[in-house]
């Protein structure tokens, strides 16, 4: 195979995963370690990948991928990481679900859930929850962003602030080193820090390639949430400062869902 067909290929991979292997890469393809590094080198060139140790990850900018791409990707980690995440969430609690693939997947865990109040800026929880008949679900209003249901905006801010949530799930587009939690919508980002003053406590949900990726906007530090769950353990040295921080670190298990008596 070519590298004019195998391009193409690296970067659904690249899509899917968050990130890619050298090593992977040529047991996939059945060639040398070399032809891969050519491969991935000619890719960074063209700006279509951005190149690591050991392999490469999408390129950081200042957009993000498409919907349907980012609900696609690490999909089986979002549902374990949901799942875990709903075991933290009690019956009978007034919350909160931002916009994002992993806080639809959070609302998806919910369904068995009782007594609960869910208020959202996400046109697609919102259907979600309309199958739970134990969940009042009430919706911000905001400008509609069209491309994934998500609604921002003044309205939004004014809404969220006439309420004190218990509890708050949030997402991220990327994590910084350091630990601050980043996006690429500025509205959204006013958004998300709205909720995160209005609710009692916060959640973070997010896979590992948030580790791997970059947005210009900041929304939080891992210091103002009270737990991360995810797929894989945190850098080590992030792991010892959200120690110092208080902020409680959950790695998803791929036990099966629980259904709550």
């Amino acid at each position: 195979m070519s590298h004019t067909f195998r391009h193409p290929e690296i970067v659904e991979i690249a899509r899917r995963k968050g990130k890619v292997t050298v090593e992977g890469l040529a047991d996939h393809f059945g060639v040398t370690l070399q032809t891969i590094r050519r491969d991935l080198t000619e890719l960074a060139e063209a700006g279509r990948l951005d190149r690591v140790h050991g392999g490469a990850v999408l390129p950081s900018g200042t957009t993000n991928i498409g919907y349907e791409d980012r609900r696609r990707l690490n999909e089986g980690s979002k549902i374990d990481i949901a799942r875990t995440c709903a075991r933290h969430i009690p019956d009978g609690c007034a919350l909160f679900l931002n916009i994002g693939t992993s806080t639809e997947a959070v609302a998806t865990e919910l369904l068995h859930h009782r007594d609960l109040m869910v208020v959202t800026n996400n046109m697609n929880v919102a259907n979600i929850l309309a199958g739970n008949p134990e969940c009042q679900v009430i919706v911000t209003g905001g400008s509609l962003r069209r491309s994934d249901g998500g609604l921002i905006g003044s309205l939004t801010t004014d809404t969220i602030r006439r309420f004190k949530f218990d509890l708050a799930v949030i997402g991220c587009s990327a994590m910084d080193a350091d630990g601050d939690l980043l996006d690429f919508d500025i509205q959204e980002v006013g958004v998300s820090q709205t909720i995160i003053a209005q609710s009692r406590a916060t959640f973070l949900a997010a896979d590992h390639s948030k580790f791997q990726r970059s947005a210009p906007a900041r929304i939080a530090s891992l210091a103002d949430v009270d737990a991360v769950f995810t797929d894989r353990p945190l850098p080590a040295p992030l792991t010892a400062r959200c120690a110092e921080w208080g902020t409680q670190v959950f790695v998803a298990d791929t036990a099966p869902a629980e259904t709550p008596d």
